[in-house]
């Protein structure tokens, strides 16, 4: 299976991951599947942390070599996608992760809840 983490499952792995819910702990541990990490994510909490509102213990790209996580680009694909989605939701960082995880056909792994409402499956 491949898998998308949501920014707030990284920021959580780093932190304390007894703060990620066991089931999506073990998806993520599950060598069987591919664990990626957007850009966007990357993006998104760098912009948090300048601003002082997170610390990672090391650089967010450093982590995801860490955990042996890929890296996923944005592709105009992906932006094209993302500015077509239906306003349900507002952020411009999820919605380009939804946009990744239907184009890419991965699994958002989060627990936000407020994405349920588009066309994916999230864990």
């Amino acid at each position: 299976m491949r898998l998308l983490l949501d920014s707030h499952i990284l920021l959580r792995l780093d932190s304390d991951p007894s703060l990620v819910p066991a089931f999506q702990r073990d998806l993520i541990a599950d060598r069987a599947n591919e664990v990626f990490v957007s850009a966007a994510t990357a993006w998104e909490l760098g912009i948090k942390q300048s601003k002082g509102k997170l610390v990672f213990s090391m650089p967010i790209s450093e982590q995801r070599i860490q955990f042996g996580f890929l890296e996923l680009p944005i592709t105009f694909a992906h932006a094209e996608y993302a500015g077509g989605l239906p306003l349900l939701h507002c952020d411009p960082f999820d919605r380009m992760l939804l946009a990744h995880a239907i184009v890419e056909q991965m699994v958002l792994v989060t627990t936000d809840r407020r994405l349920a409402g588009y066309p994916m499956k999230l864990f």
